[in-house]
């Protein structure tokens, strides 16, 4: 239930929250994605003691693309990719990731009239997934359709760490609470693809990559405060 509190004293909560942010890749990320998009949630319990833990996710979505070369061997002389028909087909590729982490956090009140707020410091880490989505639209293009595309999703996954320091605000009177600030994230992935059909000479590598990526985070906090007792009563 949702209440007045007082933000003289640390309270012990649990939160959700849903949040909007943006990341530039870095490392071996970097060599096939430029920015992303990311939405997501987060849902977790705040201590008194002002440490918290949780989880959070968060959905990635761009169309910057920076691999070249992915069709070439499917266009024909007169520079089209052709459906089951004959005619140009029309094929898009935008890149999509995920990750699910569990965090655990701490908050360094700044003001002691509301010790529910202040700087924010959060460690998190689990699972990491990135990948080219490949659409024809309302065309049928054979060599993009079904198991087809797999050749050339560069299908990624492993774990990851990341790194957030920000600002949160708490509302000792309502559910106007937000978060903000920037994020750091390191991926340990590893190619899940035997084969590249636009490289079939090339081996496709067994290395551990390093996926990378910078950025910041907007976010509005739902926390559940607990109802006070009344120190009169009528009847």
């Amino acid at each position: 239930m949702n209440a007045q509190v007082s933000g003289a004293e640390s309270v012990a909560l649990p939160v959700v929250g849903v949040h909007y942010g943006g990341a530039f890749s870095g490392g071996d990320l970097a060599a096939r994605y430029g920015y992303f998009n990311r939405v997501g949630f987060t849902a977790g319990y705040k201590f008194k003691s002002s440490w918290s833990t949780g989880v959070e996710s968060d959905f990635w979505f761009s169309d910057n693309v920076r691999l070249t070369g992915l069709f070439d061997h499917l266009v024909d002389n007169a520079g089209n990719i052709t459906n089951d028909l004959g005619l140009p087909a029309s094929v898009l590729v935008y890149p999509r990731g995920v990750h699910l982490n569990a965090y655990v956090g701490r908050l360094l009140p700044l003001n002691q009239n509301n010790r529910n707020s202040g700087i924010l410091l959060q460690l998190s880490g689990g699972f990491m997934l990135h990948h080219l989505r490949i659409e024809t639209n309302d065309n049928v293009v054979p060599q993009l359709e079904l198991d087809y595309k797999k050749g050339y999703d560069r299908l990624t996954t492993g774990v990851n760490v990341q790194q957030f320091v920000g600002y949160c605000f708490l509302n000792n009177h309502g559910s106007t609470s937000f978060y903000a600030g920037l994020y750091f994230q390191q991926g340990f992935t590893y190619n899940r693809r035997t084969i590249n059909f636009d490289e079939p000479s090339v081996p496709v590598s067994t290395a551990r990559r390093l996926d990378l990526q910078t950025g910041f985070r907007l976010g509005w906090y739902i926390p559940f405060y607990s109802a006070e007792p009344r120190e009169y009563y009528y009847n």
